[in-house]
């Protein structure tokens, strides 16, 4: 597939197709918010030292004061994120929807849809770059549960919240579960792609996992040849390919009856895990953890003994 590499290396954006043109439109209102999104979770630096301060004196009620004004704003931020993984989760069911829909096999969805391929890629890209930065930014979690221990605590003494900081308990919970993952954006549009498939009873697996696996192939295969790897004018763009081969092996893990990991998988696992491993560490573990901890067949008897050492 020729086609996909210019796709996934080629900045400007292939035009969609008349048909495509709402999905498109829908799915770039929702990339060009994740710029952002990725930004602030970026400088996100928590308020482990107010907490703290606030803990270790509980009588002080300055520092009470100050440690929750510290994290009201922080848990607005969170809201927000987990808020745009809710629209990313419906941006990446319209993709599937079009680029699975019959008449046409995979292979030709991704021929004649590249604008709507490279929007899933992008998205692929942005689900495992906010995750790598959330699962090394211990203060996310840890603010999160200082605030719902001092709403349940006393209301603040009854303190007017801003209703903007206000996160309703429904709201809370949900909250909690999500930050609770180890890679949150991906496990959200995992769920949302065994969602897809369940729902949508007349539709071959295989046209979902197909378009998955064809994608982690292209990949695998810029990655390990040198003729692309000298086209890769920057590190930008292998993070880009590695993190959407990672995505897209995740999904396929989901989604697959047997998943990646097996002989009989269409993903060529020892391949793609060797080229992660050729890249520099600082730069993949997050990808391998993705691996590790967000696939759900790694552990299965099914799984080769290579495999698994090679993700020890």
């Amino acid at each position: 597939g020729g086609f996909w590499e210019e796709t996934i290396t080629c900045t400007a954006y292939a035009q969609p197709t008349e048909a495509e043109t709402a999905v498109w439109n829908q799915v770039s209102a929702v990339l060009e918010e994740a710029h952002g999104i990725l930004a602030e979770l970026q400088s996100y630096n928590g308020a482990g030292q107010e907490i703290r301060e606030a803990i270790q004196n509980p009588s002080d009620l300055q520092l009470q004061e100050k440690a929750w004004n510290a994290v009201c704003p922080l848990v607005a931020k969170l809201k927000r994120f987990y808020e745009f993984s809710l629209r990313l989760e419906n941006a990446l069911r319209s993709l599937l929807e079009a680029l699975t829909s019959p008449p046409y096999a995979p292979m030709q969805h991704l021929e004649r849809e590249q604008a709507l391929a490279k929007q899933f890629a992008e998205i692929l890209h942005f689900t495992l770059s906010f995750d790598e930065l959330k699962m090394t930014n211990p203060a996310i979690q840890n603010d999160f549960s200082y605030y719902r221990r001092t709403i349940s605590r006393n209301r603040l003494n009854n303190q007017q919240l801003d209703a903007e900081n206000e996160v309703n308990n429904e709201m809370a919970n949900r909250m909690s579960l999500f930050y609770a993952e180890a890679t949150p954006m991906l496990k959200t549009l995992s769920n949302a792609t065994t969602k897809f498939v369940s729902e949508n009873k007349t539709l071959p697996i295989e046209d979902t996992t197909d378009c998955l696996s064809t994608m982690a192939c292209v990949c695998r295969v810029m990655l390990e040849t040198p003729e692309y790897r000298c086209r890769f004018t920057n590190t930008d763009t292998m993070l880009f390919c590695m993190r959407v081969m990672v995505g897209v092996i995740i999904l396929y893990d989901h989604v697959h009856p047997v998943g990646a990991f097996a002989k009989t998988s269409k993903i060529d696992m020892k391949g793609c895990i060797k080229v992660l491993k050729e890249q520099d560490s600082n730069s993949v573990e997050g990808l391998l953890n993705a691996l590790r901890y967000t696939t759900r067949h790694l552990n299965d008897d099914s799984t080769s003994k290579q495999i698994r050492a090679m993700l020890q």
